[in-house]
C-alpha cells in the first residue's frame, strides 16, 4: 500500500509518500508545497496544482490529512482549514480513501506519545524511514501522517479479517 501524508498549510503544505508492505514502511518521497500568489484564491490554486503533481507523479493507494486544530486566531483557524480543504479535495478528485487523524494521534502512534516535539517527531520519522532525507519539519510531519494511517489501516485490516473469520 503507498500512502500519501499532507501536513496541511496555507504558506506550507508538507506532504510525504511511504510504501507499507505488512509491518515493512519505507520512504518514497517527500516536500513541501509553497503556495505562491497575491490573493488567497491564486495561493489555493498553486497548492491544488502542486499537490495533483504529487498524487499523479507518485500515484499513492490512499492519503491521510492531519485534522485542524482551533487556534485562538480564529482567521488563521478558517485559512488553515481552506488549505486542509485543499489537502482533502486532491486525493478526492483522484479516488483515493482518505484518513484524517488528530495532531495527539499522530505523535502518539509515531513517538510514543501525544504532546511529543516537533524534533522529537522528526528524530522518530528518520529512525523508521532510515535514509530519507526530509525536506523540512512539515515534510517531517507529513511523513510522520502517512507512518500513523499505515499503522491504523493495518490494524483495521486485521480486525476487518477477523470479523470475517468470525462471521463465516
Amino acid at each position: 500500500m503507498r500512502v500519501l501524508g499532507i501536513d496541511p498549510g496555507l504558506r506550507n503544505m508538507g506532504w510525504g509518500v511511504i510504501d507499507a508492505e505488512g509491518s515493512r514502511l519505507s520512504h518514497v518521497a517527500n516536500g513541501i508545497c509553497h503556495s505562491v500568489g497575491s490573493d488567497l484564491a491564486e495561493r489555493l490554486l498553486s497548492l491544488h496544482t502542486q499537490l495533483s503533481e504529487v498524487v499523479a507523479r507518485f500515484s499513492p493507494d490512499q492519503a491521510a490529512i492531519e485534522q485542524t486544530f482551533v487556534n485562538k486566531d480564529g482567521a488563521g483557524t478558517l485559512k488553515l482549514g481552506q488549505a486542509r480543504g485543499i489537502a482533502m479535495l486532491v486525493p478526492a478528485q483522484a479516488g483515493l480513501e482518505i484518513g484524517e487523524y488528530a495532531p495527539n494521534k499522530v505523535k502518539k502512534t509515531v513517538v510514543g506519545v501525544g504532546h511529543a516535539e516537533k524534533h522529537q517527531v522528526e528524530h522518530m520519522v528518520k529512525l523508521q524511514l532510515p535514509g530519507a532525507s526530509i525536506k523540512g519539519a512539515d515534510a517531517a510531519d507529513a511523513l510522520a501522517i502517512a507512518i500513523c494511517h499505515a499503522h491504523h489501516a493495518r490494524a483495521g485490516a486485521g480486525y476487518a479479517r477477523a470479523l470475517k473469520r468470525a462471521g463465516a
